[in-house]
């Protein structure tokens, strides 16, 4: 069996891209399709940007159809620019235990396969702590079911084809618009 290593697989590669300005970090989670996680996020006050997209894969330059598979082991992600100063990171933390079921393994509702799984892909150690504690204060409220959610470096992130991003904001399937305004509380309703 062959092994492959950061040295000459880049889908293996820490994500060393930069948020567009200084004083903005980056967040990254996995938490079912993207589509509807992205929407939440971008109603988030401090939520400078949203992109959605694939990482912890091992296969370089993957594409939707690619990712379906279930051969790549990526997941679909939304990576997130935010003002920590405005939105905290344990914020994010939150809304990202609220928006999915993180008991199920590699399953949200009916979207059922790897790419689904539930992930928090920090940044950094001080990211890395927070989610750890956050999943340790969320497991106390799911007593009687194990939360499998990963937690682990952001590795290389892919940016999913254009007609993902903002899919739910641009009317998805049905052309029904929903509002990505700041402080929302519309219901978001998922559909292809």
């Amino acid at each position: 069996m062959s092994s492959i290593s950061k040295s000459n697989n880049p889908a293996l590669d820490p994500d060393l891209d930069n948020p567009d300005h200084k004083g903005l970090d980056f967040a990254q989670f996995a938490a079912g399709c993207f589509w509807g996680v992205e929407l939440a996020f971008q109603r988030v006050e401090g939520v400078v940007k949203t992109e959605v997209g694939y990482s912890q894969g091992n296969v370089h330059d993957p594409n939707y159809k690619l990712i379906c598979t279930g051969t790549t082991d990526h997941a679909e992600v939304i990576r997130i620019q935010f003002d920590p100063n405005v939105c905290p990171y344990n914020n994010l933390l939150s809304l990202f235990w609220s928006r999915h079921d993180p008991t199920t393994p590699n399953r949200q509702g009916n979207d059922v396969g790897k790419q689904y799984r539930s992930g928090i892909y920090y940044y950094n150690d001080a990211q890395a702590q927070q989610a750890r504690e956050s999943l340790e204060a969320k497991q106390k409220e799911f007593a009687d079911k194990k939360i499998v959610t990963e937690i682990l470096p952001a590795k290389r992130f892919y940016r999913a084809e254009e007609y993902h991003q903002q899919y739910l904001e641009k009317g998805g399937g049905r052309g029904a618009a929903q509002s990505a305004a700041k402080g929302c509380n519309d219901p978001i309703r998922c559909y292809g």
